[in-house]
């Protein structure tokens, strides 16, 4: 006998269905930030290409990378760089097979993601 509710039915677990744990999200970010990172680093040898090109050419670098949206995405790439940074250490410490216990995942989750935030403020304020 045919299943008249077959077309109703999902055929598998989707986004609408399934909800992501955090260290499923967090390490999704983490390749992110990795590719967001690279594109950072482009954008900062173009303005010490720049300079090195013609005062003129540096000076539309320097604008751009010192107007608000500049600032904001040199501002994102830095807490980029923390959060990376911070993950790759729990990484690490992964590797050495500690750390897998669920409560301690979750907390390590929280903790990464506050440390980029602070690491990120207190770069901003010594630079």
């Amino acid at each position: 006998m045919a299943d008249v509710n077959r077309g109703n039915r999902p055929l598998s677990p989707h986004m609408t269905v399934y909800r992501l744990p955090l260290t499923a999200k967090l390490s999704i970010l983490h390749r992110i930030t990795g590719v967001g990172m690279v594109l950072a680093a482009i954008l900062i040898v173009w303005w010490f290409v720049a300079a090195v090109y013609s005062p003129e050419y540096f000076a539309t670098a320097d604008w751009l990378l010192t107007s608000w949206l500049g600032t904001l995405v040199m501002t994102g790439s830095l807490w980029a760089l923390w959060y990376h940074f911070c993950n790759g250490i729990r990484h690490l410490v992964w590797d050495a097979g500690r750390s897998f216990d669920l409560a301690v995942t979750e907390r390590n989750n929280w903790i990464i993601l506050g440390a980029s935030v602070v690491l990120t403020v207190l770069t901003l304020i010594i630079a």
